[in-house]
């Protein structure tokens, strides 16, 4: 029987947030163009994270927001009867813009379809990026990230719990056996 295991630390986790946010420094030339919209909840936190480390204290204005998928999932009749529906908060123009996704872990791509429907109702990006922290496989959707801080192999049975300090009191990211 499979234990469960932790595969990221604090100080790891930090790290990995520092190069991702290098990694979509390089890749753009102009930073001013770029916004962060994390997928609730932890894809938040983990935007508005990202957002302080690229914003080079202060140097370059990243704008960040929040969205909420529950109203935009494929499987939500199935998954509650009275689906939780959390503010999506988009306070700057998207169109235009290169629109960084950010998600706490990737998985079959559902997720990231859902929110990438939400945000076309705020307007016409010029380009949609994806970032996540954990990237598991399993894909049902074609959908990859841009940025993506480690691979973790998993058996569909596991689950990855990502913990953050703003709602769970730590950071760690766990891999818990499946039932």
């Amino acid at each position: 029987m499979k234990k469960n295991r932790t595969v990221l630390d604090a100080s790891e986790m930090e790290g990995i947030l520092k190069k991702m946010a290098d990694d979509i420094l390089n890749a753009h030339e102009r930073p001013d163009t770029l916004a962060m919209i994390g997928i609730h909840t932890r894809g938040v936190f983990l935007a508005r994270r990202l957002q302080a480390l690229l914003s080079r204290n202060g140097t370059i204005d990243i704008p960040c927001g929040a969205v909420d998928i529950n109203l935009y999932r494929d499987d939500w009749t199935r998954s509650s009867l009275n689906p939780v529906v959390r503010k999506t908060d988009i306070t700057f123009d998207v169109d235009d813009r290169q629109i960084i996704l950010v998600d706490d872990v990737l998985y079959t791509g559902r997720t990231i379809r859902a929110a990438m429907d939400a945000l076309m109702d705020f307007g016409r990006p010029a380009r949609i990026e994806l970032a996540v922290l954990v990237d598991r496989g399993h894909r049902e959707l074609p959908i990859a990230a841009n940025y993506t801080g480690i691979y973790i192999q998993t058996e569909t049975g596991e689950a990855v719990n990502v913990l953050l300090t703003e709602c769970d009191e730590t950071d760690r990211v766990d891999v818990v056996a499946g039932h």
